[in-house]
């Protein structure tokens, strides 16, 4: 029995795997991250009310991991493979950056586990490298390489590189973050913690008056981005409007630039807990000219399949298929 993890800055999704042709939860539980002071902690617990013995497990974390230890990214949780081994008893425990586990899942999603946005795809045999960008919390990305018909799956910090402006308004955005944060990284404007910086640039910058009531709502809100999304999709609030269309238009265009990086002609596919919320947003075309508007490099990029994975649960099922399979 394997014991799989996806460990977020929000949400920490556990389960046990039954062995099979296609993994299968047995139980599983979400819990909320920051009301754990660690994951041994989230673990026990877990465990506590689980009736299995585990002789394995794998735990795809939000940050980079480097011999066998991990500090999440956006939570204070300092993880190791022998301080969790030493939890579960001596179980051989293996740490994976969370998006190079979606990455041992992308091979194994089905049709009805992704979105189609670009219709328009190359028809190869052999479709080539891919790519994965996934908006949650923060911004993660990763790459599996294609050789010899198999994928190698490499992790990134992709995220935290520094944001590219390519609008007079997103230089002003650039700008206007400068002061505030020490390093303007594509994490900083195109995740969950990067919206309300979008939303208070434009609050703060441009003619359109906050709606006093959302203005309160968003004051006592312990995570404002679901609202701001929830009333840019129903076109009730022009400033969160404006901010949608200025991530998707970002998320577009770093989209293009890991796709041309990694020549990711076998596709891209966005991950994350954003892109499924916002699929009728990402299916109007914005985010398509975003990221085929690489000049030369037009043609090419309007050829590769991109892909929304719809699946809330790949980063826990990447994490099984390893841990199972590899």
């Amino acid at each position: 029995m394997l014991l799989a993890g996806d460990i977020g800055g929000t949400k920490t999704h556990l389960a046990v795997f039954e062995p099979g042709d296609r993994p299968e939860i047995k139980t599983q539980t979400i819990f909320k991250s920051t009301a754990y002071p660690s994951l041994e902690a989230v673990v026990q617990e877990f465990l506590a009310k689980t009736v299995t013995t585990i002789t394995k497990a794998v735990f795809g974390v939000a940050g980079p991991v480097v011999k066998g230890q991990s500090k999440i990214t956006n939570l204070p949780w300092q993880i190791s493979e022998a301080t969790l081994s030493q939890t579960l008893n001596g179980v051989r425990v293996k740490l994976l950056n969370d998006l190079e586990a979606i990455g041992y899942a992308v091979p194994h999603l089905q049709p009805n586990d992704l979105a189609v946005l670009n219709r328009n795809q190359m028809d190869t045999e052999y479709s080539g490298n891919k790519a994965i960008i996934a908006p949650g919390t923060g911004l993660g990305e990763a790459v599996l390489f294609s050789h010899n018909r198999h994928y190698f799956v490499l992790a990134s910090e992709g995220g935290h590189t520094d944001f590219a402006p390519k609008t007079p308004l997103e230089i002003e955005l650039l700008r206007y973050l400068q002061p505030r944060f020490d390093h303007i990284s594509y994490e900083r404007v195109c995740s969950g913690s990067g919206i309300p910086n979008i939303y208070t640039f434009l609050k703060d910058t441009q003619p359109t008056p906050e709606d006093p009531n959302l203005a309160a709502a968003i004051a006592q809100a312990a995570d404002p981005t679901p609202l701001i999304i929830q009333t840019g999709l129903a076109g009730m609030c022009q400033l969160c409007q404006t901010t949608l269309d200025t991530f998707v238009s970002i998320l577009g265009a770093e989209s293009g630039n890991l796709a041309l990086k990694v020549m990711a002609t076998g596709g891209i596919y966005l991950g994350g807990g954003i892109p499924p919320r916002i699929l009728p947003k990402l299916q109007d075309g914005s985010f398509m000219q975003a990221f085929i508007n690489k000049g030369r490099f037009a043609e090419i990029l309007g050829q590769i399949p991109i892909y929304v994975i719809l699946n809330n649960k790949a980063a826990l099922l990447g994490a099984a298929h390893y841990g199972l399979e590899l």
